[in-house]
């Protein structure tokens, strides 16, 4: 069923925007559950789930992998800028997108990076909570912490360099 004047989203587009509300939604679930339902601040330190997955809050004022770290009004408000502009490329590049792949994989970037970004504005750092380690020997080794926006931006990054590498044609990014 088309919109009105005959534009409609096409099948894969409206994949890619299910991707992108899915995310969202189980990303800032995971993490209004943790804040303020199992209140992992209360915690104070680490939750072992297993032998090699903790749970632990970490309040990220940087970009991916915790890069450059502030905490200054601008330097948010930068980041924010930055956050927003990605974001609608990336809806541009969605709408392009010929490959259902690419179209999904565009989604899951597009709500990991709105989910991290509403926690931008609304504690002024993202929330991140999951820890992978192991211990080899006497010595432990941690994953960054992150949480399940960054896993679907990954997510979405390897689908992308797969069907650019061995998928089918993709619309070209903007």
């Amino acid at each position: 069923m088309e919109g009105a004047g005959g534009h409609g989203l096409t099948p894969p587009l409206r994949a890619g925007v299910l991707a992108a509300i899915a995310t969202l939604i189980v990303d800032q679930a995971s993490k209004l559950w943790l804040l303020f339902v199992f209140d992992i601040v209360a915690h104070h330190g680490v939750v072992q789930v297993t032998p090699f997955f903790d749970l632990v809050l970490a309040w990220n004022v940087g970009i991916s992998f915790g890069w450059f770290q502030s905490e200054s009004p601008v330097a948010q408000i930068v980041l924010m800028v930055v956050k927003a502009a990605a974001v609608i490329a990336l809806a541009i590049w969605m709408a392009r997108s010929k490959t259902w792949l690419a179209t999904v994989a565009l989604g899951l970037i597009i709500g990991g990076a709105i989910g991290n970004g509403i926690d931008r504005f609304a504690y002024g750092a993202v929330v991140d909570f999951a820890l992978f380690h192991v211990q080899i020997g006497e010595k432990t080794f941690n994953w960054y912490v992150f949480n399940l926006a960054d896993v679907a931006i990954v997510a979405g990054v390897a689908a992308l360099l797969y069907d650019s590498f061995l998928g089918g044609p993709a619309a070209k990014a903007p």
